[in-house]
């Protein structure tokens, strides 16, 4: 199983729309759903040349099953916040997103030298805390009512890892 990250293109859009509005998918992404293509084109024409987000697509033997990356890249500080997303479910608990991160981390930190990505996580989503802990994560504290989505109160940890730690790993 060859997992691989490839930049988001255009062509990403019809996946990325379907992914984002699967209720499997999307139960603690927080986006104004539903996406559409449309507006997703929009969105991609828009930031396809920004240097303060990377979007990549993960594939797994050459067949799109996620979407990882890093926002508000800040090279002044030399930090972004990191995401990820496995889109078609038979390849969740297979380690893939394990393995995504770990390429995304190296790009972060051994090409952008970046020396800290952030997360946050919704303080009931344990399963993306183990991920994030294996692959180095520390939290850094509990955020009580951080959002408002869809009307009910988020709690979020934010967790990061330095680079200095990732390099240890």
């Amino acid at each position: 199983m060859e997992v691989s990250l490839r930049k988001f293109e255009e062509i990403d859009i019809p996946k990325k729309v379907r992914w984002i509005n699967d209720p499997n998918v999307n139960r603690y992404l927080h986006y104004d759903l539903p996406l559409e293509e449309e507006k997703t084109k929009v969105w991609f024409k828009k930031n396809k040349e920004s240097t303060t987000r990377f979007d990549a697509v993960i594939n797994v033997d050459n067949i799109s099953v996620g979407l990882i990356g890093l926002l508000s890249i800040d090279s002044k500080n030399k930090k972004a916040e990191y995401y990820v997303c496995i889109g078609e479910q038979a390849y969740l608990g297979k380690g893939i997103a394990k393995k995504a991160s770990i390429k995304l981390l190296d790009y972060a930190f051994n090409t952008l030298l970046l020396n800290k990505v952030y997360l946050y996580t919704e303080d009931v989503n344990v399963n993306a805390q183990c991920l994030f802990e294996k692959i180095g994560f520390k939290r850094e504290g509990l955020l009580m009512d951080d959002l408002i989505y869809n009307g009910r109160h988020v709690n979020r940890f934010a967790m990061g890892i330095l680079r200095k730690d990732f390099i240890k790993e």
